[in-house]
């Protein structure tokens, strides 16, 4: 897939505010700093198009871009540490689960992993709470240019084994580098593939 051109369209805390359901959607969502901007950047080859941040909980809305003006990128709050209110946090977890559970035109949600960490509860909790939701996705584990290809490997390992305790199948997985672009073609690859489905192409 070839990005032609990509821009930045609106913000929500509401999804029934998203944009048409009329095109194909992506979610991208992960722990706050796990590198959610940097990777959207590194797909769309926009090097601004989402703002990158070194601190957690930048991201406090639902953000739509617009892809090759045929499907969007949905830049969404991290969950996890962030220095904000309980009541706050509260707010953020209830308009993840009500755009999550309730956006009709949204094909897949691309969980982040730092593949830096052993496997961290938080992230296992999240991705258990969408298998009983029911929502497609897919794994994404960042930052493979900050470790040795071994001790990524070995992380991803344990990641997917820990999954393995609840799941039986496991979803497909991407390792990514931002600074390499390593992972980009293969999920441009899905979501082209997904795109056409939507159209009822394929």
């Amino acid at each position: 897939m070839v990005i032609k051109t990509a821009e930045y369209l609106i913000s929500n805390v509401d999804w029934q505010k998203c944009p048409n359901p009329d095109k194909p959607e992506y979610a991208f969502i992960g722990r706050s700093n796990v590198g959610k901007s940097s990777l959207i950047n590194m797909l769309t080859g926009r090097e601004k198009l989402a703002k990158t941040s070194g601190t957690p909980g930048k991201t406090q809305l639902i953000n739509h871009f617009l892809i090759n003006n045929e499907w969007y990128i949905v830049d969404l709050p991290g969950y996890g540490f962030a220095k904000v209110s309980q009541s706050q946090r509260r707010s953020w977890e209830q308009m993840i689960e009500n755009y999550l559970r309730k956006r009709p035109n949204l094909v897949n949600v691309f969980v982040l992993i730092d593949s830096r960490l052993t496997p961290q509860k938080i992230d296992i909790e999240f991705i258990n709470q969408l298998g009983e939701w029911q929502v497609p996705f897919q794994l994404v584990f960042t930052k493979a240019d900050k470790n040795s290809q071994l001790d990524t490997s070995r992380n991803v390992k344990a990641f997917l084994n820990k999954l393995r305790e609840n799941w039986e199948f496991l979803p497909a997985n991407y390792v990514t580098s931002t600074v390499k672009k390593m992972g980009r073609d293969k999920i441009l690859e899905f979501i082209d593939e997904m795109n056409m489905r939507f159209r009822g192409i394929a």
